[in-house]
């Protein structure tokens, strides 16, 4: 069992979202994290954007030519309205705040913080490590739609090779330094600077795998990738 019981989790939208609102996992989601508060943890979520926000970014695009601050803030609003589903989801056990600037001072008593979109040039995952370091978190979990960190894009490289563990120097070399609004990376290139410069640990775990984020809960061995 972790010892540090507080948790933040940087939710990927693709999960919530995939192409409709994806309640059987959601659901599965929710016990899982109910199943852990009764064992004395709180979890700090923020959630992501994925298909409601390319969705919004495509359609505006060939509508109108967009600014990156459009792109940016259609980002940041389909990560509100997920987090708002998720807030409600979670009732009985969330703050009923939802944390749009991260470095605001935070106070809560509730066993489950929900954090979304801050403001443009900034990712989810970004809000994720200023948020846990508002709180001193040291680890962070990142939940996406992919298995392991690789030394390449696995979709466009069929030798692509899988890192179950790498330093923040070596990673960041991977991903760049650029942030680009619908970015598509296992760690945001900002924040993932930010993170090194915190000496904090992410954890890549692919979502869909419920059962395997429980066995990172309960420190076993899981399918994924650390990044320290």
């Amino acid at each position: 069992m972790l010892k540090n019981k507080n948790i933040v989790i940087s939710m990927g939208g693709s999960l919530i979202v995939p192409n409709e609102i994806n309640a059987e996992w959601i659901n599965s989601f929710k016990k899982i994290i109910e199943k852990h508060i009764s064992k004395g943890y709180k979890f700090i979520i923020i959630t992501g954007g994925g298909k409601t926000a390319r969705n919004y970014q495509a359609a505006a695009k060939k509508i109108t030519e967009l600014t990156r601050d459009d792109l940016d803030w259609l980002g940041i609003h389909a990560t509100r309205i997920n987090a708002h589903f998720i807030r409600t989801i979670f009732r009985d056990f969330a703050c009923p705040k939802i944390i749009k600037n991260p470095n605001e001072k935070i106070i809560f008593k509730e066993k489950i913080l929900i954090a979304a979109g801050w403001k443009p040039g900034f990712s989810t995952d970004y809000d994720a490590v200023l948020i846990a370091k508002n709180l001193k978190i040291k680890k962070i979990v990142n939940l996406s739609n992919i298995d392991y960190v690789y030394d390449k894009d696995p979709n466009k490289f069929k030798d692509a090779k899988k890192i179950k563990n790498i330093y923040w120097k070596e990673f960041r070399k991977i991903v760049g330094d650029k942030w680009d609004p619908g970015l598509n990376s296992p760690f945001d290139p900002v924040a993932s600077k930010e993170a090194e410069k915190l000496k904090m640990e992410v954890a890549i775990i692919n979502g869909s795998n419920l059962d395997n984020f429980e066995k990172y809960l309960g420190e076993q061995n899981f399918v994924g990738s650390i990044i320290k």
